[in-house]
């Protein structure tokens, strides 16, 4: 990590309120958490008080199942964003160059600028047939955030081979690709996949990821990874979450068939962005983002202003939860719709 750039650094918006009175529709995680967890979190915090085995054999093997990889190209890390700043921290050097798409996930700019390396944007529906040659990072999201869309399998991996030909190494954020039935690129050559576990199974607090890479770039996370990088709970938890096929399988459907239904009534009164993901980005058009969100609020329901991201000026992202709760988002949305 760079000194000067961290000293130049700022902090990146995120969505989540701690506020008990509003149910929080701006941030993309699953209200729903696989049965039994709570045991296994509390199992796990009895054996605590020693430090956990640093191999995480068990948790490597069940990541290893639910991407479709080998265990040993593995590397657990606390969440999906710590994943990503190791797969900076060994690839990009200062005055290194990464594609990024845009709008995207704001660490990725953030990440990028703490090695002292400098984000290149590209318009997020044309990362895929950028020119990676001259880069040492191209980054692809996959559903990407905000926008909702899965990158097409044949072309992502197109463009991961001109990567590995342009000596570019390619990391691709798949935090909301459990929801979708398309395959993870884990195990593909020069390319870093970050995941993350707090999404699908609804425990952002508990902060379970991993990386995964192979050959001399999975030997680099592996050593840069650090010591006890998953608490004796996260490990515990996210080894039995991953397990959880039916749980994954559930949650898939109820997203989609939910999403389909806001997407259908939302479009009534805002524009809406097609989306593979467990949210929706809306235009609001002239209405004012500040009024939005406020107005929503006043009604019980959080949403994400969206113009904290590149490019988007009037903007709102929503997640996707129970049926119940999305009532409660389209009562509010249609009071915004008349009020606003």
């Amino acid at each position: 990590m760079d000194p000067e750039s961290v000293r130049a650094g700022s902090r990146v918006p995120h969505g989540g309120t701690t506020d008990p009175t509003v149910v929080d529709f701006s941030a993309n995680t699953n209200p729903e958490r696989p049965a039994g967890v709570e045991a296994v979190y509390r199992e796990a915090f009895d054996a605590s008080t020693r430090y956990p085995d640093d191999d995480y054999a068990d948790f490597r093997a069940a990541a290893g199942d639910y991407v479709g990889c080998v265990p040993e190209a593995v590397v657990p890390t606390a969440g999906g964003l710590e994943a990503l700043r190791l797969a900076f921290e060994v690839t990009l050097s200062p005055g290194d160059t990464a594609l990024v798409p845009e709008p995207s996930f704001g660490e990725y700019d953030r990440e990028i600028r703490l090695q002292g390396a400098e984000p290149v944007p590209v318009a997020h529906d044309e990362l895929l047939d950028a020119d990676p040659v001259g880069h040492a990072v191209a980054v692809v999201c996959t559903p990407n955030n905000p926008t909702g869309e899965l990158a097409p399998a044949g072309d992502l991996r197109a463009f991961a081979a001109r990567c590995r030909e342009a000596d570019t190494v390619l990391v691709v954020d798949e935090a909301f690709l459990d929801f979708t039935d398309e395959p993870s690129l884990a195990g593909e050559p020069g390319v870093v996949v970050a995941r993350s576990l707090t999404k699908m199974f609804g425990l952002p607090g508990v902060r379970a990821g991993f990386a995964v890479a192979t050959d001399d770039l999975g030997d680099r996370l592996a050593v840069a990874r650090r010591a006890w990088s998953l608490s004796t709970p996260a490990a515990a938890v996210g080894t039995y979450c991953m397990d959880d096929a039916e749980f994954v399988s559930r949650t898939r459907e109820r997203v989609a068939d939910e999403r389909e239904r806001l997407r259908e009534t939302l479009s009534e009164a805002f524009d809406v962005y097609p989306s593979d993901a467990p949210f929706l980005l809306l235009d609001v058009g002239d209405r004012d983002v500040d009024t939005v969100v406020e107005t929503a609020r006043d009604r019980g329901v959080a949403v994400r202003d969206a113009t904290t991201f590149p490019t988007l000026d009037s903007h709102v992202r929503v997640a996707v939860k129970r049926p119940d709760e999305n009532d409660e988002l389209l009562r509010a949305l249609a009071a915004v719709a008349d009020d606003v």
